[in-house]
Formats: structure tokens, C-alpha cells, sequence
């Protein structure tokens, strides 16, 4: 299978990758399947996939959750080593692409007092929404990566 068809497959055609690198064979070896199976529970676990009710939680924490994705896979990859490279190409492009712009626009609000405003807190669980469903996308990668069941979708929203 193709970079190109295992994205289209989970509906991540709006990463901005290579063509060249598109057209390279998917082939996860077991440092691979490792470092996916290692993301994975972290991402299952966070508020990065799972609903947040509107009357629970607090909007900073959740920030602080999804900001240490970044340190997270970072210590994934060193502890996986030079062998997790087909996981490290979609890790990496999340990362850059996904979680970075949320995190940056929402640590400068929040450095500013944002979350202080009832307005700005309601905007940034919007926003939330639609990083989780992408995310919720890339956690579906990441048990395929690492040949699992998927649990993203175990639990009902309430």
C-alpha cells in the first residue's frame, strides 16, 4: 500500500505531504508498531479524544493535556529510535500541522487571560471539537499502525 492510499484511508488527504513522499510504500516494521501502539494510548487516554462535557473540566488543563502530545511523541521517537520512521513521518506531520496551530493560538490566549472570558473558554471547546475529530482520525492511524483493535469509539459521548 501507498503513503497516498493508507492516508485517503483514514481521511488525512488534507495533510500537506510530498507528492514523492505520497507515492512511497506504507511498510510499518515493529519499532514502528511499537511507537503508534506507545501514541496511541496516549492518545486514547486524553482529552485529545475524549468528549468534554460543557459544565466539566477547565479549559487550561486541557491545553496543558494536548500541548504534551509534543513532548510525549518526542520521547516516543528517541525511545524507539532511527527504526520508527514510517511512524515518525505521520507523527511529526500531525504534530507541525494539527496540534501546533491549535496549541499556539491557545497559549497566547491564555498567557493574555483568555480563559478568564466566558466567550473565549466557549470558543476554545469549539475549537477543541474539531481538533478531537482529527485527532480522533489519527488515533484510528496509529491502532492500525500498531495492527491493534481500535478502541477510539468504545464509549458514547454523554
Amino acid at each position: 500500500m501507498k503513503w497516498k492510499a493508507w492516508l485517503e484511508k483514514w481521511n488525512m488527504t488534507g495533510l500537506q505531504i510530498s507528492t514523492g513522499f505520497l507515492n512511497v510504500d506504507w511498510q510499518p516494521q515493529d519499532h514502528d508498531r511499537d511507537a503508534a501502539w506507545e501514541l496511541y494510548v496516549e492518545l486514547l487516554t486524553r482529552i485529545t479524544t475524549q468528549h468534554l462535557q460543557p459544565d466539566h473540566g477547565d479549559e487550561k488543563a486541557a491545553l496543558e493535556s494536548i500541548h504534551a502530545l509534543f513532548g510525549l511523541t518526542r520521547q516516543t521517537l528517541k525511545r524507539q529510535g532511527r527504526h520508527c520512521g514510517e511512524f515518525a513521518k505521520i507523527a511529526i506531520v500531525v504534530l507541525n500541522q494539527v496540534v501546533r496551530p491549535f496549541t499556539a493560538k491557545w497559549h497566547r490566549e491564555s498567557m493574555s487571560g483568555g480563559f478568564d472570558d466566558a466567550a473565549k473558554c466557549l470558543q476554545f471547546r469549539e475549537e477543541l471539537m474539531r481538533l478531537q475529530q482529527q485527532l480522533r482520525s489519527y488515533t484510528k492511524m496509529l491502532a492500525d499502525m500498531a495492527d491493534v483493535e481500535d478502541l477510539t469509539e468504545l464509549e458514547q459521548d454523554g
